[in-house]
């Protein structure tokens, strides 16, 4: 399902904050005894919470826990430590990269059964003491059994270009790639109707995963209007190859800037084992993920009005097949 989605949702708006900042929580919430420590980590199952998570990847080295380096789920977790007394696992569905967003992302974490009946007291605890570009949009008990990744059954990105002088702004630059250039967007809508329905998405990956292949299933594709910006790309799909997206969009504003021929698309995704190549992934700085799709969970309205994924077809030949 192809859509040229006209005027989308306005994109998540940025504004300077304090990554650091620590409120007090004592005038709302009283922590629960024991030690504000992080030095063991608790893998007591106890019960098990479901989070979606917005943050600024701006100041971060990804979301997976690295030596030395701020990342998300160090902030998340030292976060449930001072609440709770204990380092706990936070898995999320996807680990994004180092200056990637997020306003869909969910992760999970298994807490002593005594915050069951506290949730909305553990939910303003963790955004009081969150930093200023990390914000738990939605917190709520789940199954034990749930797993935000290998559970999820598809994902969703957008990616931000600007194209007028007002994506150089302190206030748009951050969340996307400012290329400042007028582009032909027929262009870009005949890209991204090259994308939906399953196929090799090969030639647009850093790093293939052997064991699982590099088919996917793209469910919805398209561009539209970013404010008075620049254009936004969406697309969902039932999984990404590592930079797919990037690689994508770098590819196709080239082809829009006339840098590269439309054909050039075609066979990129028709000859996974093509001598071209992609151009450069465009930069991390744009790129958001919107959400993360699971089986019997009611899935959000397209801008056409129809539910992504209800139609599914294969990728159609192309003329160089």
């Amino acid at each position: 399902m192809v859509h040229n989605v006209g005027e989308l949702p306005p994109g998540p708006q940025g504004y300077p904050c304090d990554p650091h900042r620590q409120p007090e929580l004592h005038h709302f919430l009283d922590l629960p005894p024991g030690p504000s420590t992080l030095s063991g980590v608790n893998s007591d199952e106890g019960t098990r919470f479901r989070l979606t998570l917005h943050y600024d990847g701006s100041g971060f080295s990804g979301w997976q826990l690295q030596p030395r380096a701020r990342t998300v789920q160090g902030e998340v977790e030292r976060a449930i430590g001072r609440l709770t007394g204990g380092r706990r696992p936070v898995v999320a569905a996807g680990r994004t990269d180092s200056g990637v967003h997020a306003t869909g992302q969910v992760a999970t974490v298994a807490l002593p059964n005594e915050w069951k009946d506290r949730i909305r007291e553990l939910h303003r605890g963790l955004n009081a003491l969150l930093p200023g570009d990390i914000w738990v949009q939605e917190l709520r008990e789940t199954s034990p059994e749930f797993h935000p990744r290998f559970h999820a059954t598809g994902r969703s990105y957008r990616y931000q270009v600007g194209i007028r002088p007002e994506a150089n702004s302190p206030f748009h630059r951050p969340w996307c790639w400012p290329v400042e250039e007028e582009m032909e967007v027929d262009l870009l809508h005949r890209c991204a109707a090259l994308l939906p329905g399953e196929g090799s998405f090969r030639a647009f990956a850093k790093a293939g995963q052997e064991h699982r292949g590099d088919r996917c299933r793209v469910e919805e594709a398209g561009w539209g209007r970013w404010e008075e910006v620049g254009l936004a790309f969406q697309i969902s799909a039932n999984r990404f190859l590592h930079h797919m997206v990037r690689y994508l969009v770098g590819t196709m504003v080239d082809v829009a800037r006339h840098r590269r021929g439309l054909e050039e698309m075609v066979e990129l995704l028709a000859r996974p084992h093509t001598d071209l190549v992609t151009s450069p992934p465009a930069p991390p700085q744009g790129l958001f993920l919107t959400g993360v799709a699971y089986a019997g969970e009611e899935e959000p309205e397209s801008p056409e009005g129809r539910k992504p994924g209800s139609r599914v077809t294969p990728r159609p030949s192309s003329p160089l097949d």
